[in-house]
Parts: structure tokens; C-alpha cells; sequence
């Protein structure tokens, strides 16, 4: 029971480390990741690269090696970043992530995980990419939110703390939300859904398939064990 005590009032800790510290001010300032962090749930800290350098121009980029266009962000900085932050983080179950679209891919499943942890450190890449150092030795995992390109790792830092935070105990204001989504093999079932009105009538749409919009009769029914079947059969895990 003590443990369980703690894991309810714990404080999920999310370090940010990125060149550009202003991407993330309207984000957060807006709905239940504003709210996370003022109940105390959560705490967002973000880091200026720029910052952990030496010169009077803070350069955080170089020239890669054996040529190529655009600019790599150099080990020296990530790494002041990374041990200054670590330091006061010994007792804690910490992982560092760098976002690269080389990395895992992220999902539900992954996103449970790592909401187990205390403290999370993101190290969003900017330009052509990271040097190679700060993969090999100072991440934990090397993260991809998908089989694309980025200008940087601001927007999958944004997705992965989102989804994460979702799953922190008293982050949503209905904890049987998750309860009733979540499956065993801790995925997330996504199934469609309806509001008022029942019938919907569009005026004028140039590709509209019919005359009348209808919400599926077994969801208007009132039988649950249908409506589950239902959802059973339309929903997808997307969290596989």
C-alpha cells in the first residue's frame, strides 16, 4: 500500500534539451499539460543548448566530417547538458532519449513504459543530425515518432510527453477513461465516435455519398453489451 501512496503523488520530471526553448511556450500554457503541471503531476523543464557552450557565439553546430551539406550539433555541448542534469538525478530511474528518425519506433505500448519512470531527458537534433557520439554513449534510446523527416526534435518531444503524460495517475480527469481503453498488452483501442445530432442533413457538398448523415442505430440503443461488440469490431490497437 505504501508504494502504491507514492506512486500516486510522484512528480513526473521531463527535461528538454534543444536550441530553440521558445517552440515549446504556447504548449505549454494549453490544456491538461498546463494543468498537470500546476496541480503538480508533472514538471516540464526546458534547457537552452546554448547555454552549455564556451564561445562568445554559443555554437552548438560544426561542419560534419567527410563533407556532406548542412550542420551537425556537436557532442561537447549535449554532454555538459546531459551531466549538469543527471547530477541531481542519482536516486531516480532516469532515461535520456534522442529523437532520430533512425530510432525505435514509438507507440501505446512503449509510451506505458516509460511512464513507469521518475525523470526523462529529451535531446531534441536539429540541422542534419547529431553527432554520432551522443548516441552511442550518452542516449538510452534512440526514439522515432515515424518514418519521416523533421527540421528537428521539438514536435516528437511534444507527441512522446503528451502521450506519456496521458498515462500519469491523476493527469486526466478521468482516470476510468484510460482504464476502459487501455488493453492487457497496454495498447490504446481507438474506436469511432458519434455526438448529438443523431441525423445530420448537409446542404450543399460537392462529394456527399448521401442524403443523410446517421449515427449507427446500436449506438442510439442503450444495450452496452452490443455497444461493446460494436467497438470491439470497429476499434483498432494502436498501440501493436
Amino acid at each position: 500500500m505504501h508504494s502504491d501512496v507514492i506512486r500516486i503523488i510522484r512528480i513526473m520530471i521531463f527535461d528538454i534539451i534543444t536550441i530553440f526553448p521558445h517552440i515549446f511556450d504556447s504548449y505549454l500554457k494549453e490544456s491538461f499539460i498546463k494543468k498537470a503541471q500546476e496541480s503538480g503531476k508533472i514538471s516540464i523543464r526546458i534547457h537552452d543548448l546554448r547555454s552549455f557552450t564556451k564561445d562568445r557565439h554559443k555554437s552548438v553546430d560544426d561542419r560534419p566530417y567527410g563533407g556532406g551539406l548542412g550542420m551537425v550539433l556537436k557532442v561537447e555541448p549535449i554532454y555538459k547538458a546531459l551531466h549538469s542534469l543527471k547530477l541531481k538525478s542519482k536516486n531516480l530511474k532516469l532515461k535520456t532519449i534522442l529523437f532520430t528518425p533512425r530510432g525505435k519506433k514509438f507507440n501505446q505500448q512503449l509510451a506505458y513504459k516509460l511512464s513507469k519512470l521518475d525523470r526523462i531527458v529529451f535531446i531534441c537534433g536539429r540541422y542534419e543530425g547529431v553527432d554520432e557520439r551522443v548516441a552511442k554513449n550518452l542516449a538510452d534510446i534512440e526514439l522515432s515518432i515515424g518514418d519521416y523527416d523533421l527540421m528537428g526534435g521539438e514536435l516528437p518531444a511534444m507527441v512522446v510527453m503528451e502521450t506519456i503524460a496521458r498515462l500519469i495517475p491523476g493527469v486526466l480527469g478521468k482516470p476510468e477513461f484510460l482504464k476502459e481503453r487501455i488493453t492487457k498488452e497496454k495498447g490504446f483501442i481507438e474506436y469511432p465516435q458519434y455526438t448529438r445530432p443523431p441525423q445530420f442533413i448537409p446542404k450543399k457538398l460537392e462529394r456527399e455519398k448521401t442524403k443523410v448523415w446517421k449515427v449507427p442505430k446500436v449506438l442510439l440503443s442503450g444495450n452496452h453489451k452490443k455497444i461493446e461488440e460494436w467497438r470491439k469490431k470497429y476499434g483498432r490497437d494502436i498501440g501493436k
